[in-house]
């Protein structure tokens, strides 16, 4: 079962891919660390992608794409895999399409975890992380016991610089511009699944796994 996740920051992308890969045993397969593993294992692209990232620009998608194509062809994906973070454009879909024909496969479903934009602000702006053991709280839906100090630890709590409004709405506004798009890309090929993203984790997971018929 091939499947991709869409949504906007903090819709709770990550959280649903956990549970996914342990009901289904198959992996998630993120760009940022696998162009991390590429890079640290010095493979013929890994290096490529290494020049782009040093001179602080973005890797281009033809050294993206073939990242991606050599991770899904790895063992572990023989079942299937979650892509995650990618494709982020309409031509990086095209050229997904086109690595999955030539490996006779293809993507069976793509969920897009639907969440109102302000929504994703106050969940996003909300998260505070203790600056000792790293551990994640959020104002509203997950406060410490007491205001700006680790329940674990004890350690003071602070807020990301990229959790900020500024940054986070900054963030959303690219996500709409470039990966919007996708949805009807997808939509058009009948491979669009919709899922409301507010609720209980579990209950949307619930949702994604009716969908998915298992």
């Amino acid at each position: 079962m091939n499947l991709i996740l869409l949504g906007g920051p903090g819709a709770g992308k990550g959280t649903q891919a956990k549970k996914l890969i342990e009901k289904y045993q198959i992996p998630q397969v993120s760009t940022g660390d696998i162009l991390r593993e590429a890079v640290k294992e010095g493979t013929p692209l890994g290096k490529k992608a290494k020049e782009f990232m040093d001179a602080g620009q973005l890797v281009p998608d033809e050294v993206v794409i073939g990242i991606v194509e050599e991770r899904l062809k790895q063992p572990d994906c023989q079942k299937g895999f979650i892509l995650d973070g990618f494709p982020r454009t309409v031509p990086q879909a095209e050229a997904l399409d086109q690595v999955l024909a030539k490996m006779n496969s293809g993507i069976d479903h793509v969920i897009s975890i639907e969440v109102d934009e302000e929504e994703l602000v106050t969940r996003l702006t909300g998260r505070r992380t203790c600056r000792n053991c790293g551990q994640m709280y959020h104002i509203k839906f997950n406060p410490p016991k007491q205001e700006g100090v680790c329940d674990k630890c004890g350690g003071e709590l602070y807020q990301r610089d990229d959790d900020n409004e500024a940054t986070v709405r900054s963030r959303l506004a690219t996500y709409n511009q470039a990966t919007k798009p996708l949805v009807d890309y997808y939509a058009g090929k009948g491979l669009l699944r919709t899922i409301p993203g507010a609720g209980q984790i579990d209950d949307i997971f619930n949702k994604i796994c009716s969908i998915l018929g298992q």
